[in-house]
């Protein structure tokens, strides 16, 4: 009898063993979700406040060529800086399409080497670069959670539970080099 109630204490034990390690690794997962989702956000909101940026800079460079950057100005907006890129290839593309409207004013810049010496232009171009380093901290951030979200995803025994939760492994934000080398060197563009 008394054999029967140690068999029963050890299954009762585990049971509660097993059900608490559920209960924390479920917990785990969703905070690790959440804490992905919010620095996706946090990412959207910089692409954003750099798109606004980028558009200061524009409207700056309207002084000293006003048909290349009403061009220009008109690109950006058509083009809505603003849509949402809740996701790591909606802010991949977002990146990709400030990268590519920052190009297209380095162009006007060149042709006005007076508006390199502006001051309004350069606070404008102080602020997007501060905003261009606040996204880089922020995708940095996001890649970090998602690595260990990653990890729990996809390691046993946790991996059980997140798939019984259906927990999926998250995408990571990419830069792609080839792309990146044909960037702009902004840096040098404006020590000029």
């Amino acid at each position: 009898m008394q054999a029967v109630g140690v068999f029963f204490g050890i299954i009762v034990a585990l049971a509660i063993l097993i059900i608490g390690y559920f209960i924390s690794t479920q917990r785990s997962l969703v905070s690790l979700d959440e804490m992905c989702k919010n620095a996706l956000s946090q990412i959207e909101v910089q692409l954003n406040s750099r798109f606004d940026a980028v558009v200061a800079l524009a409207k700056t460079a309207a002084q000293y060529a006003k048909h290349e950057s009403e061009t220009i100005i008109q690109t950006i907006e058509a083009r809505g800086g603003h849509t949402s890129a809740a996701t790591p290839a909606g802010i991949n593309a977002q990146s990709d399409l400030l990268g590519q409207m920052m190009s297209r004013l380095n162009v006007v810049v060149e042709q006005y080497p007076e508006l390199k010496a502006s001051e309004l232009y350069q606070n404008a171009q102080a602020g997007q670069a501060e905003y261009e380093e606040n996204v880089r901290m922020s995708r940095m951030v996001y890649n970090d959670t998602a690595t260990k979200m990653n990890r729990m995803v996809r390691q046993w025994p946790s991996s059980i539970v997140a798939q019984m939760l259906h927990f999926d492994v998250k995408d990571y934000l990419k830069v792609d080099n080839e792309k990146k080398k044909d960037y702009p060197d902004l840096d040098e563009a404006f020590k000029k």
